[in-house]
């Protein structure tokens, strides 16, 4: 494996040298001319697409001489700590920088299967090498374990409840339900107004109604076992949720309320085309945890996948209050939205009041043209 690797370094070496005196020869054979020589030599611009493949091979090489082992006596191929084959194909040949190649370790338990049997059990490390930002993660040849007899009748059947091993509960009848667990759809979750930050789904429906704007389609960010979802439904409204499977099957409690969940973090890049969606929704799990920076790459993603005349809902946001109006509020006028409702309430648990933090539920609607 090691000879392998060693010629595939030399062959890139020699690609990367090729290319080099090519485009050395090409900028020189267009700013001297041996037929014409009392014309004086022209500067010309090196085209772009040469430059992008000299530096994706040396990239390539780059990463490919950081990853070169040390020792003299390398492991034979089958070793138990030889890295796999598709570890290979899918980390270390991308000129692309990724998070991916921050966490090895993990890379390697995750990529270190047999190609077209089961895949490992260990679904965590799934999940922490997306939230490390490690995402698309790299595709793999084996094949996945789902429930061996899933009934709509018997929702537990629905779960593979091993793949949660720090988990204690094993039915989603001992599962929190203030998190979402709850199959009955009769609760008044987003239906009872009971405050100012409240804003109740026949409300937003009819301040779109009132304003000509029509939604069909939305994205329920961080939106957890899918209610958000599950309600809008009954109203012919399609909404994607981004949720993880924190030590619970949140994923898995969508598809057992007929709606689609996208296993994505808040950091991940939307799968969505630009401009296709109605509504977005920004429930709890955006908070002012989340760092500033990132905070303001999610509000303009948002923006991206919005159509003119979209809302954006921020659902009972929490911060401290001190930092609402230094902090966010600034990040949130710089989209340039109409606010339709903007309240704000004090956080009155334990947290809240410890750490003077606030709600704000607030609701905007994107200019129909920049």
């Amino acid at each position: 494996m090691a000879m392998s690797f060693m010629m595939g370094l030399n062959f890139l070496l020699l690609v990367a040298m090729v290319a080099t005196n090519l485009l050395s020869l090409y900028h020189l054979s267009s700013t001297t001319s041996f037929f014409h020589p009392t014309t004086p030599p022209q500067s010309t611009h090196v085209p772009h697409h040469l430059l992008q493949q000299l530096q994706t091979i040396r990239a390539t090489i780059n990463h490919l001489t950081r990853l070169q082992p040390s020792d003299k006596n390398p492991q034979p191929s089958n070793s138990i700590n030889a890295p796999p084959s598709d570890l290979l194909t899918y980390a270390k040949f991308s000129p692309i920088a990724s998070s991916c190649h921050d966490y090895p370790d993990l890379l390697h338990q995750y990529m270190n299967y047999t190609p077209f049997s089961l895949c490992p059990k260990d679904t965590h490390l799934a999940e922490s090498l997306i939230l490390r930002g490690c995402h698309p993660l790299p595709r793999r040849r084996c094949f996945s374990r789902t429930p061996s007899n899933p009934r709509l009748s018997s929702p537990d059947s629905n779960v593979i409840w091993s793949s949660y091993p720090s988990a204690t509960c094993r039915s989603f009848k001992c599962l929190n339900p203030k998190l979402g667990f709850d199959l009955n759809l009769d609760s008044n979750q987003f239906l009872a107004y009971k405050s100012e930050v409240d804003l109740t789904i026949p409300q937003l429906l009819d301040i779109s109604k009132k304003g000509n704007s029509v939604i069909r389609l939305g994205v329920d960010i961080g939106g957890g076992t899918g209610s958000f979802a599950a309600k809008m439904k009954e109203r012919n409204v399609t909404i994607l949720t981004t949720t993880m499977n924190l030590g619970a099957p949140y994923s898995e409690f969508n598809a057992l309320r007929g709606v689609l969940s996208l296993h994505a973090p808040l950091q991940q890049r939307l799968p969505l085309f630009d401009g296709v969606v109605d509504l977005v929704r920004c429930g709890h799990a955006v908070n002012r945890w989340i760092p500033k920076v990132v905070m303001e790459f999610l509000l303009f993603d948002v923006d991206r996948v919005l159509r003119g005349g979209g809302y954006l809902w921020i659902d009972h946001f929490f911060g401290k209050g001190v930092d609402l109006d230094k902090v966010y509020k600034p990040l949130i006028d710089k989209l340039g939205y109409k606010i339709v409702k903007w309240a704000t309430g004090n956080k009155k648990d334990s947290s809240g009041m410890k750490n003077g933090e606030v709600y704000l539920t607030a609701l905007l609607q994107k200019p129909k043209s920049r």
